[in-house]
């Protein structure tokens, strides 16, 4: 499925939330931070080793974005009002910027350099001099300050969440920016603030930051807005006047002069305007689409080529996730039953032409993945917490059911029937009611159409187990406002992993963040030893320390049954028209598509 706006508006920033090198025992200037110390480049490095310094400029691009979204009114991606456009990051640049081929580390932009003080209490960023915003004007510490301040004041709720442990930030003079920490768990705060968006104070003295708006914004990056069609199309030309473009962490890189971005009110409009050429290039979400609607004429005579693309992520935490609120979830044995009914054997050889692999974990595809029996430092930390943790956090990793592949695993569904009973729903006249005689009620919230043919099987047994299980489909807009409201049983959601995970983890599963409006925690997670091993991942000051907690976490977490976990590829499937080139090495990290390509036409 999805990523929801918000943490699309968020990836940039996330992508740089890591930690304070471990070895910086006292306070020293630095081109680049990295978490537990290591950077790979050297200081006088020229370009990332996945870019190509002479790749020419010129051509464009135009694709369907990542996730999904299929529609805008906001050209604001800060705020919690409007559903925003795609891309609006290309338009600001921040104080550092993430090195795609190295797990965790940044290098200068804006800020030629950092200085973490040596109890990491503090950071001091050093502006480059040449730092401009688009309209010629000089990015000065004030604008730092300002939207450090607005982001926390007035922006989306996960901000305010984000820097609530940064104190404050101040201009030390016009280029030279100190935030400083509170609290002990300070580890991630300088490499957050380092991968805040930079915004014009002069800019918003006359504009109002907290409202959608249809101008565009005024910002610092490689591109600018040059036209859209309001939830039809989004076109950004490359600013030939770029302040960075010359800079080594944009040598060979943002090299089309203009991305456009597609929309379409589902899937299939979307293919078929690819097939016809609408746009050129798009990421495949839909294993029977790839499996069987690629074999087209310009497919078969090499006009489109496909591809698939190593990803080396984390694949993502992607499924079902149920909405604790809501009291009659509240029961986790309700939850597993609901996990009991779903037969992904069968959807994945009926559906997914055997495409996928299950989903087992929060952390799949990375050494943070629990399995197994717990180790004795796991063991140990989970048991230290000092609070309850729930049944199966300290037995082997719970995994999801193995079902026989009929769709009906007969098994399976008497399990689930067990566990209603003991929680109290029993069936009276087929129907699975409490003590008070309600019928235990379904409702699984889509805005896809297509994603319908995958909840369907399941809504069947869950009918047969006695629940009232239905789909609702609503429009996109209705859909994220209730999202924003928590005014839904069940959807589909799928957060992103970082090989590095931090203070993102109290948005996605905090207690905290459970009642924040628009909040990531789409669960309603509410656990005390959920909230405790975050705060573990956040302060560990290793690398091996770090996969201890997100493991104990991740078996906590599954052992709660938030979730029916869905499934994953370690791998991108695109297809697009031969109309391009790219380096000889893809950023391990990343698909390196919108960055790193290049026009064929260009180089002629």
């Amino acid at each position: 499925m999805t990523l929801t706006r918000a943490t699309a508006a968020l990836a940039v920033i996330v992508l740089c939330t890591l930690a304070h090198p471990a070895s910086l025992a006292a306070a020293e200037r630095s081109y680049g931070l990295s978490a537990f110390g290591d950077l790979a480049l050297p200081e006088d490095f020229q370009s990332f080793a996945y870019a190509n310094p002479d790749a020419p400029k010129g051509g464009s691009l135009s694709l369907i974005g990542w996730g999904g979204v299929t529609t805008f009114n906001s050209l604001n991606n800060y705020i919690l009002k409007g559903d925003a456009a795609q891309g609006l990051e290309l338009l600001f640049d921040t104080l550092m910027t993430p090195a795609a081929d190295e797990p965790d580390a940044v290098y200068g932009l804006i800020a030629e350099s950092a200085e973490v003080a040596g109890d990491g209490k503090s950071v001091t960023f050093y502006l480059r001099p040449e730092a401009k915003f688009s309209d010629g004007t000089q990015i000065a510490a004030s604008d730092v300050v300002f939207s450090f301040d607005i982001l926390k004041e007035k922006g989306h709720p996960l901000f305010h969440q984000m820097l609530r442990d940064v104190e404050k930030a101040e201009a030390v003079d016009p280029r030279t920016v100190r935030y400083t920490f509170k609290g002990d768990l300070v580890r991630d705060l300088p490499l957050t603030v380092a991968g805040l968006p930079v915004f014009s104070k002069a800019y918003y003295s006359k504009k109002a930051f907290d409202e959608t708006t249809l101008e565009p914004p005024l910002g610092s990056g490689p591109y600018l807005v040059d036209k859209f069609q309001q939830g039809r199309n989004i076109v950004y030309r490359r600013n030939p006047d770029y302040w960075a473009k010359d800079l080594p962490v944009n040598k060979g890189r943002w090299n089309f002069d203009t991305i456009r971005y597609e929309y379409f009110r589902d899937r299939t409009a979307g293919m078929e305007a690819f097939k016809a050429g609408t746009y050129d290039l798009r990421e495949e979400f839909t294993s029977k689409v790839w499996a069987t609607e690629y074999d087209f004429p310009a497919v078969r005579d090499g006009r489109v080529k496909k591809e698939t693309l190593p990803d080396e992520t984390p694949s993502g935490t992607q499924g079902f996730f149920i909405n604790t609120r809501r009291e009659k979830f509240q029961d986790p044995r309700v939850r597993e039953a609901l996990s009991l009914a779903f037969d992904f054997e069968w959807t994945n050889r009926n559906m997914f032409y055997s495409l996928y692999d299950r989903t087992q974990s929060y952390f799949e595809n990375s050494p943070m993945k629990a399995e197994g029996e717990p180790t004795e430092v796991e063991r140990a930390l989970i048991e230290s917490l000092g609070v309850p943790v729930p049944e199966g956090a300290l037995g082997p990793a719970v995994l999801p059911p193995v079902s026989d592949g009929s769709g009906r695993d007969r098994a399976s569904l008497q399990k689930a029937s067990k566990l209603l009973d003991e929680a109290g729903w029993r069936v009276k006249d087929r129907k699975r009611v409490n003590g008070q005689g309600e019928q235990l009620s379904v409702e699984f919230l889509t805005f896809e159409p297509t994603f319908e043919r995958i909840i369907a099987p399941y809504v069947k047994n869950l009918s047969l187990l006695g629940i009232d299980a239905r789909i609702r489909r609503v429009d996109p807009a209705q859909y994220q406002q209730r999202l924003k409201d928590f005014d839904f049983d069940i959807t589909t959601q799928r957060y992103g992993m970082r090989l590095t995970p931090g203070v993102e983890l109290r948005s996605y599963f905090g207690s905290e963040s459970a009642s924040v409006p628009g909040s990531l925690n789409l669960a309603g997670i509410n656990d005390p030893a959920v909230d405790a091993l975050i705060e573990k991942i956040v302060a560990a000051k290793s690398r091996e320390e770090m996969y201890t907690a997100a493991r104990a976490l991740d078996r906590v977490l599954r052992a709660s049954y938030y979730w029916v976990p869905h499934w994953y590829k370690a791998s991108y499937t695109i297809a697009y028209w031969d109309k391009f080139a790219r380096p000889e090495t893809k950023p391990k990290y990343d698909r390196g598509i919108l960055d790193t390509w290049w026009s064929k036409a260009a180089q002629n």
